[in-house]
């Protein structure tokens, strides 16, 4: 399996960047190819400009979808767009390897998302989105650490309920989106505080890369699950 680690730490002794190592090592080690692509590293550029395209289709008034779906069908996009786009092509598997930022991914990760899942690339009215969106056939995850503890995330939490209110916008709005197919999360729950539980993450790390193909997906509802309105039908809630 071809497997792409989208990397987003600006520290590489950081427990985010020994997670990306292990995963480099567990998955060469069971045969897979990987690339990574570490963002910070990269010095990726996180702002959506009009830098983002060699040439424009309207340079009198920017518009950054359109110009997307143009850059799409001219193959006009930035080198540092167009070499993470080859790279997703490339993929069969995407993990996503970052810190939880303010509910979030950090900056640099949001502008990737911003540049490289472009209009007329991943979706689009000739392309779809969701089921039908461009990546449809390829699965990716989530692997991130948080600051609180694991306690402060269930439905009545302090912190919300981390697959509802955090993670929904990612797996669904981002990857399932694009046409993605997001398996279970992995998650480190405060590493920081804690030497024991950051060498358990590491093997529980470690068996489930083991286990790529076995990961669950997430269930989202496919696109005619849905009403003219977008609204999910009655036989289906």
């Amino acid at each position: 399996m071809n497997v792409l680690i989208v990397y987003a730490h600006p520290e590489p002794k950081s427990f985010n960047g020994a997670l990306k190592d292990l995963a480099v090592a567990v998955l060469t080690d069971e045969g897979h190819q990987v690339k990574v692509s570490d963002l910070y590293a990269m010095n990726f550029k996180a702002a959506a400009d009009r830098d983002d395209f060699l040439m424009l289709d309207n340079p009198d008034f920017f518009k950054y979808q359109l110009e997307q779906g143009h850059a799409s069908k001219t193959n006009t996009f930035s080198k540092d767009i167009k070499e993470e786009q080859e790279k997703l092509l490339w993929a069969d598997f995407v993990i996503f390897q970052f810190p939880l930022w303010w509910y979030s991914v950090p900056a640099i990760l949001k502008g990737w998302f911003d540049r490289v899942f472009a209009s007329g690339f991943v979706y689009g009215q000739r392309i779809g989105r969701y089921d039908k969106g461009g990546f449809q056939g390829r699965k990716a995850m989530v692997s991130m650490t948080t600051g609180s503890p694991r306690e402060a995330f269930p439905p009545y939490g302090m912190d919300g309920d981390i697959h509802e209110k955090i993670l929904y916008p990612i797996n669904h709005g981002m990857l399932y989106f694009a046409g993605l197919e997001p398996v279970e999360p992995f998650i480190a729950w405060t590493p920081a505080r804690d030497e024991d539980a950051r060498i358990r993450y590491l093997e529980d790390y470690k068996k489930r890369l083991q286990n790529l193909s076995a990961i669950p997906s997430i269930p989202y509802h496919p696109t005619v699950h849905y009403d003219e309105h977008h609204q999910l039908k009655l036989e289906y809630r």
